[in-house]
Parts: C-alpha cells; structure tokens; sequence
C-alpha cells in the first residue's frame, strides 16, 4: 500500500501556522466616547442604592401588575423575536469560529463501463480533500471577534427591549388603574348631579328658583355622562394594549382591571439615593449593547484591511483508483499543495470595503455616544418626576379635602335655599377635578417611580458579556475584552 508523500510534513506544518497566525492576529482599538460622564448627578446626590431593582415591580405591591409584568417577560412577542435574534447572532459566531479548522470533503464513485473493450464488473473510487486557511493577519480571528462582539450586543438589545416593555407593561397597568378610578369618579358624581338636578325642578316648581338652575344643572350632568363613554373606551383601549404586550387576545385584562384599584404606592425611600452615573451606565443594557456593536464595528475593519495582506491556504486531498470492491485500497494516491495569494488590484473594492468598515465604526461610535447622553437624561429627568410626583400628591391631598368641605356646605346651602345654584354649580366642578387631579398625581407618582428605576437600568437580568464601560474622561483605553462565549 502506497503512502502518501508529504503527510507528515503537513501535520507538523500546520500547527506552527496556526500558532503564528495567533500570534500576528491584531489588537483590535476601540476609540473611547468623547463625552464627559459627570462624577455626581446634577439632580440629586449620589448614594448606594441598597434596593434590588431587577424585579422593581414587586416592590409597587401590585399583585396584578405583578402578573401582567411577568407574563409579559414569557409571553411578549416582542421578546421572542429579540430571542431569535440573538439565536441567530449565536449561529454566526459558531461559523466564523469554524474558519480556524479545516474544511473536509469525501467523495466516492461506482462505475461499470459497456462496449467491446469495456472491463468487466463494477468499478469503485473513493476520496477526500481538505482545505486549511492560516490566520496570518487576523482575518478569521477579527471575523470571530466582531461576532462574539454581535453576540453580546443581541444579547444587550434583548435584555434592553425587555426593560423597556416591562415598563411599558408596569405604566399602562397604572394607567388603566387610574382610567377606572376616574370612571368610578364620573359615575358616583353623575349620580350627585342628578339628585342636584331633582333639587333644581323641586325648587323650581315651588317657584323658589327660575328655570336658570334647572338647564345648568342639566348641562352639568350631561357634560359629567358625556365624560364616561370617553373613559370607557379609554380604559379598554388600554387594557387591550396590555393583553398584546403580555401577549394574550382582548379580554381577560379588561375584566381584571374594571375592578377599581388605587394606583400601587411606592416606597419613597427606595430610592433616595443611588449609584454615580458611570455605575449606573454600566449597568444600562443600551449602553452596553452600543459598546459592544462598536467592537464589532472596530473588528471589522481589522478583516477589511487584512484582505490586503498575502492569503495562505493548505490543501491536500487523497483518493483511490477505479478498482473493483476488493482492491479499492491497493493503489492510493494523494497530493499537498501550500498557496500564497496576494491581491495585487481589485479596481478599489477592497479600499472600498476598508473604508466602509471604517464608517461604520464611526457611525457605531456617535452611537454609543448618543446612547450615554441619553442615559444620562433618563435619570436625571426622571429624578425631578420622581421629586415632583411626591410633591404633586401633597398638595392634591390638600385640595381635595377643601373641595370636599367646600361642595358639602355648598349643597346643603343650596338645598336649604342658602346659596344660588351657580354657588353649588362651581363648587361640585371643584370637587371632581380635584379628585381627578389627585388620581392622576397617584398615578403620575407610580409612573415616575417606574421610569426612574429603569432609567437606573432595572428591570433586566441576564448574562454579563463582560463588556465593561469605559468613562473617557479619566481613561482612555483600547478594547482587549471580548465577548464571553458561554453566555447567554
């Protein structure tokens, strides 16, 4: 049996290839965000944040929102297509590894010749070939380290789509909360505007009254029942939009919600305090995932430019001769060849291509830069809500009270034939606003507390792809971290 010359020479060559291929693979540089992250926030002062806040939402003490919450993280559809993403993000990865290792074919072959000179009985031919393509100048590996930098981001942008719909789930569930107060509102005070109106055609027919306090009590009432179908459909229109996010068809939600509930009432000392703002940013998804799209970006203009520099490829392949089934092995043959390739002109396509990489580093940079600043003005406005909020409840507890009192004396001045109508008329208006106002300020105070904890980058737990931020103004850096490729 013959042996193929050579063999062994390939398989001692070729981990010294791979070796110095590992060792001119280049160091990728990721130029740091021109943007000055603050050392303390301009709204409230920095202080360790005690509180947990992946799952903020337990803390409202809102079972139902809870539920919708939850159900929304399974369920959302959203999230199953961020979920394929990052599968698919994962496939690529796996691919550009598998350009370290050689590629091997086999290939076989039956043939039975006919004519006067033809052999007799059947012929049979079998062989492989394999192709190896050494890493010199960092091609493969700049092509694995901008997928395992995809990876991470898919993963970021999925764990920041679900911050965001968590909170959108958490908003519209105390939107609805606060929708079916205020119908509950409408239709109490609808019923005291018809006894009011009762009064007016009472007084009226006694001829204590003109005809004046009946049409403004029946304008008032007509204006309060006109509100309701407005609330109605309000409050189904937004369950309807909870039954999508949590990923369930109109219904169930609606009927769960019709059963009037206050707005949850945070814990105002949750969160007094909390991390500076590059702790915080580390922590945001978004920013995260824009750094790590900027390695990719950064990856892949290594690929670009190494296509510039000589391509070496082993080959070699080994097969039999056309023989019948018990000599198929007698006679083998094989060949290697080692080839060196250097582009020499392309008509500019590869500066082309070099230069697009370089755009779109660019591009991925102003990105991550415009995420940071963004970041940044989440919590700080959503600190101010969160301040106001609270403030806003105080004194609409304060107005509602003397609303109260004042449409109380108001109708027994009335009734008592103390006051005009106009008197009881414009103290009642008082009352329903002001119960309104403070529903919508309890509401508004829930609503501050979910934006600011995810503008504090709550709401989200997964795999850190060890990505970690790097504040330019106090160090500058190049990008040697990479992807972890394990995680998830």
């Amino acid at each position: 049996m013959q042996r193929i010359g050579g063999q062994a020479r390939l398989w001692a060559v070729a981990p010294a290839m791979m070796a110095l291929g590992a060792c001119t693979t280049p160091q990728v540089d990721v130029v740091t965000p021109a943007i000055a992250v603050p050392v303390e926030w301009a709204q409230r002062d920095p202080a360790p944040v005690s509180t947990d806040l992946t799952q903020y939402w337990d803390l409202l003490g809102d079972p139902l929102l809870a539920e919708f919450v939850e159900q929304a993280i399974i369920e959302n559809r959203d999230l199953a297509v961020g979920a394929a993403r990052l599968d698919q993000a994962r496939s690529s990865l796996v691919q550009a590894r598998a350009g370290y290792l050689p590629g091997v074919s086999a290939s076989g072959g039956i043939n039975r010749d006919v004519g006067d000179f033809a052999r007799n009985g059947v012929q049979f031919s079998l062989g492989a070939d394999a192709t190896w393509e050494a890493d010199l100048f960092g091609q493969i590996s700049g092509s694995v380290r901008a997928a395992e930098a995809d990876l991470a981001s898919s993963g970021y942008s999925l764990a920041d789509l679900q911050r965001l719909i968590v909170g959108q789930v958490a908003i519209a569930t105390i939107n609805a909360r606060a929708t079916a107060q205020q119908l509950e509102i409408a239709r109490s005070t609808l019923a005291y505007q018809e006894d009011n109106l009762q009064i007016a055609h009472w007084r009226n027919q006694a001829g204590l009254v003109s005809s004046l306090d009946v049409e403004q009590a029946r304008t008032q009432r007509a204006q309060t029942a006109a509100s309701i179908p407005l609330l109605e459909s309000s409050l189904t229109a937004t369950a309807n939009a909870i039954s999508t996010l949590i990923g369930e068809p109109p219904g169930r939600v609606l009927d769960a919600i019709i059963e009037t509930e206050p707005a949850p009432v945070p814990d105002p000392q949750m969160l007094m305090g909390f991390e500076a703002p590059a702790e915080v940013l580390q922590r945001r998804p978004d920013v995260r995932a824009a750094e790590a799209s900027l390695v990719a970006s950064s990856a892949r203009i290594g690929v670009a430019r190494a296509q510039l520099l000589p391509l070496v490829r082993l080959s070699g392949s080994i097969g039999t001769g056309q023989a019948n089934l018990g000599s198929l092995f007698d006679i083998l043959s094989g060949s290697l060849f080692a080839g060196v390739s250097q582009l020499i002109f392309d008509g500019g396509r590869t500066r082309a291509q070099i230069d697009n990489a370089e755009a779109g580093a660019r591009a991925s940079l102003a990105s991550w830069e415009q995420t940071i600043l963004g970041a940044l003005e989440d919590v700080e406005s959503a600190a101010v809500d969160q301040r106001t909020a609270d403030e806003r409840v105080d004194i609409n507890l304060e107005g509602l009270d003397a609303a109260s009192n004042s449409a109380l004396l108001a109708r027994s001045q009335y009734q008592a034939g103390l006051t005009d109508f106009r008197t009881l008329l414009t103290a009642e208006n008082q009352l329903l606003s002001a119960r309104n106002s403070l529903v919508n300020a309890q509401a508004d105070r829930a609503t501050a507390f979910v934006r600011l904890t995810q503008a504090l980058g709550g709401g989200w737990a997964g795999a850190d792809y060890n990505f970690p931020l790097r504040d330019a103004a106090t160090s500058p850096s190049t990008a040697d971290s990479q992807a972890d490729r394990d995680s998830e």
